[in-house]
């Protein structure tokens, strides 16, 4: 497991702030925490295999609490994991299996992808059905502060009465709409006030897991989960707040929404997404089915080079799969390896380290971060807390 170096030789007093691109605000602002960051990354919906686009997300959020904890900072990451959804029991009943089996066999190898690709530890990584008390308490929170209404058996959010709704995204009605449609939000559901509306609460059909509450037996919605998860786990506000670039709509806005309503406390100071990565000429996701899996390429590349692949391309920017990424990123972890061959565990040079500090505080400029190592290895430079500052330990 790759080691985070002390952070001894770090004054964060006098260091610079960090600075990344804060979603909402559409800028690149500094992100100056207290002692403790409180970060909240939404997780998986556990029906099927790691894929890069996971993989990405995820190592971009390891990135950033390797160098916050560098920088004198403890960090406490709540990764959630959605058991209970449209996606899920949909895969189940295709399979045959309950869906708590299917969700928790694809967590195990959800779980076992990272801890191959090195990545620390969630401080909590709670469960959706872990969470219904919760839920159901924070619903009522929301319902008792007049932003929702119950209709045909269901709760819903009354956006009309949040005028703060669209804010994250930055996105117009019709855009909004346009993005529900395609990522569950069902728009042209007969029981909302406005097709913006979104589902705090819904009755189950036959066969899906159904429990009791003030508004009829049924299962949360997609949104309020993380709510309730990240109120429970880290309480009203949070640091900093992430996931992948296709949840800032609807499941950032429609979460920060429903969040604040029913605390009346800020819900997140930071807002921090990863871009898309591609195949195909499109997103990589499960519903297109044009995925690459961590476990397969775990077969052939060393998972340092899979985690160096991965994270050579800038959060922010998408970017597209290609069959040369991965040769390319063992040549250049193989590189590394010859430039500490021999070196032990007492003498871990500090190459480039400085260069590297500075491109992780710069909106984590991961790959210049990449290049300032390169030329320390070129140079015959001892690169070893430089590269572990990347997740990349090169004495294991």
């Amino acid at each position: 497991m790759t080691l985070v170096d002390s952070p001894a030789s770090i004054d964060p007093a006098v260091a610079k702030p960090m600075r990344l691109y804060d979603t909402a605000r559409r800028e690149v602002v500094p992100f100056e925490p207290g002692p403790i960051v409180l970060m909240y990354t939404c997780g998986i919906t556990p029906y099927d295999a790691t894929h890069l686009g996971h993989a990405a997300v995820y190592l971009t959020y390891d990135v950033l609490q390797r160098r916050l904890r560098d920088r004198g900072h403890e960090t406490r990451c709540v990764r959630n994991i959605t058991d209970v959804d449209d996606s899920i029991l949909d895969k189940a009943r295709e399979l045959g299996v309950h869906y708590l089996d299917l969700a928790a066999a694809e967590t195990a190898r959800f779980d076992n992808d990272m801890i191959a690709l090195d990545m620390l530890p969630s401080w909590s990584e709670p469960r959706a059905t872990s969470a219904i008390a919760d839920i159901r308490g924070f619903i009522g929170m929301v319902l008792d502060r007049g932003y929702a209404y119950e209709a045909g058996g269901a709760v819903y959010f009354d956006v009309s009465r949040w005028d703060k709704f669209g804010s994250i995204s930055g996105y117009d009605s019709a855009t909004m709409l346009a993005c529900a449609a395609e990522r569950g939000g069902r728009p042209d559901d007969p029981n909302k006030r406005n097709p913006l509306d979104f589902v705090l609460w819904q009755p189950s059909e036959e066969g899906e897991p159904a429990w009791e509450s003030l508004w009829g037996p049924g299962r949360p919605g997609w949104h309020v989960e993380c709510s309730a998860l990240a109120l429970r786990e880290l309480g009203s506000t949070v640091d900093l707040h992430g996931g992948g670039g296709d949840l800032i709509f609807p499941h950032h806005e429609c979460e920060a929404a429903q969040s604040e309503a029913a605390t009346g406390e800020p819900f997140v100071r930071h807002w921090m997404h990863q871009a898309m990565v591609r195949m195909d000429g499109q997103k990589m996701s499960k519903s297109l089915g044009n995925l690459v899996f961590v476990s397969e390429l775990r077969k052939t590349f060393d998972t340092r080079a899979i985690r160096l692949g991965v994270i050579s391309n800038h959060y922010r920017t998408e970017w597209e799969w290609s069959d040369e990424l991965m040769p390319t990123a063992q040549a250049r972890l193989d590189r590394w390896l010859g430039a500490v061959a021999g070196r032990g565990e007492g003498e871990l040079g500090d190459g480039a380290l400085d260069e590297v500090r500075a491109a992780l505080d710069d909106d984590l400029d991961i790959p210049r971060a990449i290049e300032a190592i390169d030329r320390a290895v070129e140079a015959g430079a001892d690169v070893t807390r430089a590269a572990r500052l990347l997740g990349v330990d090169l004495l294991v």
